[in-house]
């Protein structure tokens, strides 16, 4: 079975960030970067129920999974049906407490 993948907005945009703040620095890092997250976005078409659920208080239980890109970027998606949603990008070394509030 085929997923459909469906990235949000408000994911696009927070990717979107990270790419061109990394890109200030570091051209090339960005651009490699974008690629790992095509790939692993991609990837969530076959089995995206291979990545746990992320366990917070104030998110309702098993509605999220999580996956890590290069160890720094936290994907929160959810699947229904046959479709999987990428809601969240975010960046763990910032504060991203807002999220869960």
């Amino acid at each position: 079975m085929q997923y459909q993948v469906i990235i949000s907005d408000r994911a696009k945009e927070m990717l979107g960030l990270h790419l061109r703040f990394l890109a200030k620095v570091n051209r090339p890092a960005s651009k490699k970067l974008k690629d790992r997250f095509m790939e692993e976005l991609r990837s969530l078409r076959e089995m995206p129920q291979r990545y746990p659920f992320f366990h917070e208080d104030s998110i309702p239980a098993n509605k999220y999974h999580k996956l890590y890109v290069e160890n720094w970027y936290l994907v929160l998606y959810q699947i229904q049906d046959d479709k999987v949603y990428v809601d969240w990008i975010v960046d763990c070394r910032q504060d991203y407490q807002w999220l869960l509030r």
